[in-house]
């Protein structure tokens, strides 16, 4: 237990990282829903095990030990994502549980055999990318659908936000990672867009055109 819950701050400062390399242990007790003592007690463990360096009153460092460590947890996260949904046919909302579940088991082995049987895939269901097994993650540039012109076709290619909520939503409107979308109208005073998609035509409302990714 108190291995898994190391992982998940390592996770989170992970993520934090990549926003912004420059983390407080404020930004750390936000980020983990946790008081600034708590957080502050478990940098201090962090530290300890060579993912973190820490120095009062200056920015949370990952060490380069961290950041890979934090990097195979994520894959393990997403592959197991993957492999719940295209081997178990879990719905894309239902895996993310399960998975932070799955993402402390040690055994290397246990992961290279999903990935094989999964072929060896490069994004999750949320077409957010997998680390290889050296920690390296090959970022695409997509676009927020919201910033897209109007009269242009775009393919919907990942998630911003892959909250449970949000997943669900998309699901009543028939709308996966993969759809091919244009843009018939962009309403100026609220930022709701009409998409057409699959013969059907649906407005989306900027709170939701900006948590899609399109190529």
């Amino acid at each position: 237990m108190a291995t898994s819950i190391k992982e998940n701050y390592l996770k989170a400062l992970y993520h934090l990282h990549h926003r912004d390399p420059k983390i407080s242990i404020s930004d750390l007790g936000i980020e983990m829903g946790l008081s600034k003592p708590t957080v502050n007690d478990m940098v201090k463990k962090l530290e300890a095990k060579g993912w973190l360096k820490y120095q009062k009153y200056k920015p949370l460092q990952l060490t380069s030990e961290g950041l890979l460590t934090a990097a195979l947890i994520i894959r393990k996260h997403r592959l197991s994502e993957m492999f719940l949904t295209k081997m178990m046919s879990f719905g894309w909302e239902e895996v993310h549980d399960i998975a932070e579940e799955l993402e402390h088991i040690k055994s290397e082995e246990f992961f290279d055999r999903m990935d094989e049987l999964l072929g060896f895939p490069t994004r999750d269901p949320h077409g957010s990318p997998i680390p290889d097994k050296t920690g390296n993650i090959a970022e695409v540039d997509y676009q927020i659908l919201s910033t897209v012109e109007q009269g242009s076709t775009v393919t919907f290619k990942a998630l911003r936000d892959s909250s449970s909520e949000l997943l669900q939503y998309l699901n009543k409107k028939s709308l996966q990672l993969g759809a091919e979308m244009t843009v018939i109208d962009k309403e100026a005073f609220d930022g709701s867009m009409t998409i057409r998609y699959t013969d059907q035509e649906l407005v989306l409302s900027d709170v939701v055109a900006k948590r899609l990714l399109v190529g």
